[in-house]
């Protein structure tokens, strides 16, 4: 049997192919079309699956969304409505902006029918954080839990808790917009001068640079109460909620800003706002789902939706709350609900929704050598072939240990926005100015951004405090008080790390190579940063890897079992 997942065709739009073994396939559009974010229907995404299982449309049983337009813009609509009499033009304006999205959507439908060919494979829609929780309840280890929910807006609510048990998850309470932690955090990435949407992931790492002075200030606007959902406090927001920043006066007044569009702010302050939202996001996540734990009974947590792609915030919550162990789905943001989708659909139709618990991401596109040869021989590359694996990790340690930076492109592709091994830039983490080279020749980001560090699964505990996710980087690591001194200069404040831990199972060839590595460097522990060009997706095919390689600072590329070195 087969099951297609599909996320919701709004932004960052995936496919997920189930079948009897387990996922076999999924990958988002961005990466096959070089987009940054896609939207609509996941055409290229849909065609790898079915090619990669060698089936048709006609072969499936059902395709699976996750999402329900209707259901989606009434919400919407009845929000919007309420600001009618106070705002009249905003209002009309976002009710007819709605509009138009539903009418995207219902021809979206018909498209995705089309494209199906067969009537007797259904299109099922389903709730959009439904699918976020199936798609971290269903891949998690756990019989019982409970399941929070977070995100901007997806399906027009911004959250849902609910208790998943066996085969079965039961919506406990569904978080309307606008009391979404996720939007705030993009209002505030937007303030301090990023891009909201895309840049969320550069105001929790700067959060680390600051102390939180206006933390009162977001905790009030949060309107923190024990035991009591999120809500946020109106008075923070313009009328209607509407326009580009939403902010209304009295926030401007209360961290100093001057209530005027582009208004200046400095960089200290900047921080600081960082910091202080950071901090608040944390406490109230906490206070949250420990008085769930308390009221259920219930000692495991799932977590999905974009809200929870920050590692930070999962660290304080393994370190805060009282559970005894927390799930992410690491492909937490829109994407990963094409998981969920599929999951509700084999559900539906076998009264078995449940696969094994995920061990790995390496659900994308991979290639043979030969297809790596004919693209070096077309783009006229001078290359080196590697006879056996041996060699392969015995050449690549020659480089990482003489200081060189090296394009890593092996196996299958992750699902995900993180790079796990197989589609990554590696370093030696005791290179001279190693950080320093990567941010100004490879990556162009901000130097207070951490690179991760990748470590065996075996060797891990000797040098770190970690938890499960780490095995997906989706929460954060503590260097042990022992070696604090061997990888001081990678470490963020509170002896944090930006941890990977790498389980032979899951990626062998990965795992080779850092036990390789460790047997001659200080520690079997490669720097692991994702291997794409600045503003550009995961590179995923062998020609993405030849460009971003000859286009950036990578000093080589061991690209299968062949290996390019720069003069």
């Amino acid at each position: 049997m087969y099951f297609l997942g599909l996320s919701a065709l709004e932004h960052d739009t995936a496919a997920a192919l189930l079948g009897d073994a387990g996922f076999s396939s999924a990958i988002e559009e961005s990466k096959l079309e070089r987009v940054r974010i896609a939207s609509g229907i996941p055409r290229s995404a849909i065609r790898f699956c079915l090619e990669h299982a060698r089936i048709a449309w006609r072969d499936l049983d059902a395709v699976a969304v996750a999402g329900e337009p209707w259901h989606s813009w009434a919400r919407g609509s009845v929000f919007h409505a309420r600001f009618l009499p106070v705002a009249p033009i905003s209002s009309a304006y976002y009710e007819s902006k709605a509009l138009g999205e539903l009418a995207r959507d219902l021809n979206n439908q018909r498209i995705l029918r089309l494209l199906s060919g067969d009537p007797r494979v259904p299109v099922q829609y389903f709730d959009h954080h439904l699918c976020h929780a199936a798609s971290a309840f269903y891949a998690s280890p756990f019989d019982r839990a409970l399941i929070l929910t977070c995100d901007e807006r997806g399906g027009g609510r911004t959250g849902m808790l609910a208790i998943g048990e066996g085969e079965q998850i039961r919506v406990e309470r569904n978080m309307p917009f606008p009391n979404s932690l996720a939007w705030v955090y993009s209002q505030v990435t937007e303030l301090i001068g990023y891009r909201p949407h895309e840049h969320e992931h550069k105001t929790q790492w700067l959060s680390l640079t600051a102390e939180p002075d206006f933390l009162d200030i977001f905790l009030e606007m949060f309107r923190r109460k024990s035991g009591v959902s999120l809500k946020l406090d109106s008075s923070f927001f313009t009328t209607g909620f509407s326009g580009r920043l939403a902010f209304s006066k009295k926030f401007y007044d209360k961290i100093g800003v001057s209530f005027q569009p582009n208004a200046e702010i400095d960089d200290a302050k900047r921080a600081a706002l960082a910091a202080s939202l950071q901090r608040a996001c944390e406490i109230v996540i906490t206070d949250l789902t420990e008085s769930l734990r308390t009221r259920h009974g219930i000692q495991h947590l799932c977590v999905a939706g974009g809200l929870f792609l920050n590692p930070l915030l999962v660290s304080a919550l393994e370190q805060k709350s009282g559970f005894d162990n927390i799930f992410v789905q690491p492909a937490a943001g829109n994407e990963g609900t094409a998981l969920g989708a599929a999951s509700l659909a084999r559900g539906q139709k076998t009264k078995h929704a449940r696969t094994a618990p995920l061990s790995h991401l390496y659900l994308g596109p991979s290639y043979s050598n030969e297809d790596v040869k004919k693209v070096l021989d077309n783009c006229k590359a001078v290359y080196r072939w590697l006879d056996s694996d041996a060699r392969k990790m015995d050449e690549t340690v020659k480089l990482l240990l003489s200081g060189k930076i090296v394009g890593w492109f092996q196996g299958a592709a992750e699902f995900g926005p993180r790079a796990l091994g197989n589609r990554s830039i590696l370093a030696s983490p005791w290179t001279p100015y190693v950080k320093e080279n990567l941010n100004d020749y490879l990556k162009h980001r901000e130097p207070f951004r951490p690179f991760a560090l990748s470590v065996p699964e075996e060797d891990a505990a000797r040098y770190f405090d970690f938890t499960s996710p780490a095995h997906f980087m989706a929460t954060m690591g503590r260097l042990r008080p022992e070696h604090r001194n061997l990888l001081a200069m990678h470490t963020l404040p509170g002896n944090l790390v930006r941890l990977h831990v790498v389980a032979r199972e899951a990626n062998p060839c990965f795992w080779n190579l850092l036990k390789g590595f460790g047997t001659q460097a200080p520690a079997p522990v490669l720097l692991n940063t994702s291997f794409n060009l600045f503003g550009e997706p995961l590179v995923l095919s062998p020609r993405h890897a030849v460009r971003s390689y000859f286009c950036s600072g990578a000093d080589a590329l061991v690209i299968g079992s062949f290996l390019l070195v720069k003069s």
